[in-house]
């Protein structure tokens, strides 16, 4: 009888079922009691762990010592289970497979020690940074943690390629050439990184000031509060509660206008204009009584009036005035220059506009005027 090319009546299958339970017998025995004994150890490990963990960890307020006990539980825990893997492939005599095992431990263990990095940085900013005067801290740390938690997980994968047996430089010359490639397909994605990392650096401005938009949509607020400060794109929020998100490489090639670095206090400039035949000392003085009442407008440094030039009806003023808060501008100038009107009108001071006399000519040539 034949089947698929053997001859299965030559086949002595009782020789074959001897053979293999010869082979696999003593080894499903040892492999069950290796199963049991990894159950055991890992069952033990985890309990007497959770009680020193609790012992330890209930007599210091620090959350740093807690961090290291979960560190050294992970680790002992995961390693348990690698160990148990590699031990059954020795059993069955598989010793690429247990190479294979060995680098997927180191892996692996990677990760609980990168969770651990990562959370101990979180830490020291949760702690430090809020005691700190400079907000850099509170920008950057945030981007070291995303960086030396991903820098300690390739660096496991590294050194379980080297003990692979892998020839990591070619790796890494491959990696260069594929970086430049990336880097060409890439190069406005990698200019606003680099433009993020400036901006963490110079600090034009921080996570809630109000700076000066550029692209803002038509018939919406010119300006906004910065909401977040990312490593491709920067988030402000407009007056319409629109988000508009700017792209940090062209944040670094404008002129920043910051209202709220300095502080709080700004000044703003109003101007306006008053007829020729209109008293000029008067219309300052009433703008000088108006300006002061308005809430907002502070009374030291003292607001003042200057002449800023002479148009074709008008002679051009302009009200200097510091206010409390530089995030009420737009509505402070609004209310000055509502006063400013109301002020006028009820005094008699003309506020000049643009005025044409218009001469139509008849066929004689005699001009007709309009009407008085």
């Amino acid at each position: 009888m034949e089947f698929l090319g053997f001859d299965l009546g030559q086949f002595d299958f009782q020789a074959w079922l001897d053979s293999a339970w010869a082979f696999a017998g003593p080894r499903l025995v040892l492999s069950a009691g290796q199963l049991i004994l990894v159950l055991v150890v890992w069952l033990a490990a985890r309990w007497i762990l959770r009680r020193i963990e609790h012992r330890l960890t209930s007599r210091t307020k620090t959350e740093l010592d807690d961090l290291v006990i979960q560190l050294i539980r992970r680790v002992v825990l995961i390693s348990i289970v690698f160990w148990g893997a590699w031990r059954l492939t020795q059993i069955w005599e598989l010793g690429h497979m247990s190479r294979t095992i060995g680098a997927v431990w180191i892996v692996a263990l990677s990760l609980p020690i990168s969770a651990f990095v990562s959370s101990a940085l979180r830490v020291f900013e949760e702690k430090v940074a809020p005691k700190t005067e400079s907000r850099l801290d509170d920008t950057a740390l945030p981007l070291l943690n995303r960086i030396v938690r991903g820098l300690v997980v390739g660096l496991g994968v590294l050194i379980a390629l080297t003990f692979l047996g892998i020839n990591i430089t070619p790796v890494l010359a491959g990696a260069g050439v594929m970086g430049l490639g990336v880097s060409l397909a890439a190069k406005d994605t990698l200019s606003n990184l680099i433009a993020g990392l400036l901006l963490i650096i110079d600090r034009p401005f921080q996570v809630g000031d109000r700076i000066e938009l550029w692209n803002a949509p038509t018939e919406t607020g010119s300006w906004g509060d910065v909401i977040e400060i990312g490593l491709r794109a920067t988030k402000i929020r407009n007056p319409d509660n629109l988000i508009i998100v700017v792209p940090n490489n062209e944040i670094m090639r404008r002129d920043i206008i910051n209202y709220t670095a300095s502080g709080p206090h700004i000044r703003l400039r109003i101007p306006f204009g008053i007829a020729y035949d209109a008293d000029a000392e008067r219309a300052k003085k009433l703008v000088l009584e108006a300006a002061i009442k308005i809430e907002g407008v502070m009374a030291d440094p003292e607001p003042v009036v200057i002449t800023r030039g002479f148009g074709e009806s008008s002679v051009n003023l302009e009200l200097r005035v510091w206010i409390t808060q530089a995030r009420d501008r737009r509505a402070i100038g609004d209310a000055v220059g509502d006063r400013i009107k109301k002020t006028f009108d009820e005094h008699g001071i003309e506020i000049p506009f643009p005025r044409r006399d218009i001469v139509i000519r008849t066929k004689g040539g005699e001009p007709i005027l309009p009407a008085e």
